[in-house]
């Protein structure tokens, strides 16, 4: 690995460490985003020439902080801020009832002061580590969108003086839904990487999110939704390396090695699920969503796949969530039951709502390639490979696209 990738490997897995590291100390997102930017530009220069440090993270973090320090010093502050930075060692802090240093300040960031979208975007940048234009593909919006919502947050974060401090228990369950959608996209981030030059399937994130999924069900383990991300999650990544082929393309699900699967992650997946069910109490979006990778998982062939269960389990996500992508997905299972024309005629429905997003096209390409329009499907496969950007998925795409002659 060369200084650049190295570079670049870093802002990866040490972006959100460096900016939690930082608002823990200073108090200040701004401040804690700005110098880890400096951080990294210093790395750009320097470690081509004098070598990868031996701990990147660390010296990232030295860095960093050495640059905030010096700007609360050319401002002037004469607040606790800079009485803070003076100090050699932080004081202690005490810990509260998270003792994760990332985890606190996803709950800092969920605060209910914030609109959620805004809540989410804000942790998923300053936490999560994911890029704008990454976010702005997770919630299917533009870039420039995505960049006022956390330019809001922050301003809000200010107007309102919203302390950084360490949540209590009772602050929890009042933050716990957004942190949830922001653990969630950063997890689908990591298990279909949408940034170019990223890997297709990102481990950094996945690991993380199920890492830090797993602390929130041990602070609330009564929680539902909790035990349905976490099922959810750990479902989905027993297939990760089944999902790209030996020559860097995507496998579909259809088409994987079910013996590759992770039996641990899928038999613990599994017992969430039936806690869940046995718990008598109405399911709500994350563990339908478990439940139907539950029915997945539960197939050792795809034709032994309970199409009519999975219909069913959408059915009740409808009812929840009543979004174009939930419909999208409902319809591609419908098309196992009903048939494809059936399935295409609803999906054509949601042109208007999904042009912008690749698996409406994904979807469509697939139909009409069962219907023998080939001329459509080839079509489709162009708009899905063009707005794709998981170079495994282009791969797959592409292959499928050309096998239409």
């Amino acid at each position: 690995m060369n200084a650049e990738e190295a570079v670049t490997r870093a802002h990866r897995e040490e972006w959100a460490w460096v900016v939690a590291a930082l608002t823990r100390r200073f108090g200040d997102l701004d401040i804690a985003e700005e110098a880890a930017a400096e951080a990294f530009a210093i790395a750009v220069e320097r470690w081509p020439a004098d070598g990868v440090p031996p701990n990147p993270g660390a010296w990232l973090t030295t860095t960093a902080t050495r640059k905030a320090i010096d700007r609360i010093r050319r401002e002037n502050k004469r607040d606790d801020k800079q009485r803070e930075a003076q100090m050699t060692y932080d004081p202690p802090e005490p810990l509260g009832v998270i003792d994760d240093d990332r985890l606190r300040l996803i709950f800092t960031c969920c605060h209910p002061a914030l609109a959620v979208e805004a809540r989410v975007a804000l942790t998923l940048r300053m936490v999560g580590g994911l890029t704008v234009p990454e976010i702005a593909r997770a919630f299917l919006v533009a870039e420039s969108a995505i960049g006022q919502r956390i330019t809001r947050a922050k301003a809000k974060i200010k107007a309102a003086r919203i302390p950084y401090r360490v949540p209590s228990a009772e602050d929890l369950p009042a933050r716990v839904s957004g942190v949830l959608t922001a653990l969630f996209l950063v997890f689908n981030e990591g298990y279909l990487a949408t940034g170019p030059g990223t890997d297709p399937v990102r481990q950094d994130l996945t690991a993380e999110a199920i890492r830090l999924t797993r602390l929130i069900r041990a602070l609330l383990p009564d929680d539902g939704e909790v035990a349905g991300l976490l099922a959810l999650m750990l479902l989905t990544d027993a297939r990760r390396t089944a999902r790209v082929s030996a020559g860097g393309e995507l496998v579909s699900l259809t088409e994987q090695d079910r013996g590759a699967w992770d039996p641990a992650l899928i038999a613990e997946g599994h017992q969430l699920v039936r806690e869940r069910l046995a718990a008598g109490v109405a399911p709500g979006r994350y563990q339908i969503l478990a439940a139907i990778n539950a029915v997945h998982t539960s197939a050792r062939d795809v034709r032994d796949t309970d199409w009519s269960q999975v219909v069913a389990l959408y059915d009740q996500l409808v009812r929840l969530d009543p979004s174009p992508v939930v419909a999208l997905n409902r319809a591609i299972a419908v098309a196992e039951i009903d048939g494809p024309q059936v399935a295409l005629a609803t999906i054509d429905r949601l042109d208007g709502a999904l042009a912008g997003y690749h698996a409406y096209h994904v979807a469509r390409a697939d139909l009409l390639r069962r219907l023998g329009r080939g001329t459509e499907a080839r079509a489709a496969y162009d708009r899905a490979v063009e707005l794709a950007g998981n170079t495994a998925e282009i791969a797959y795409l592409t292959r499928r696209r050309d096998q239409l002659g």
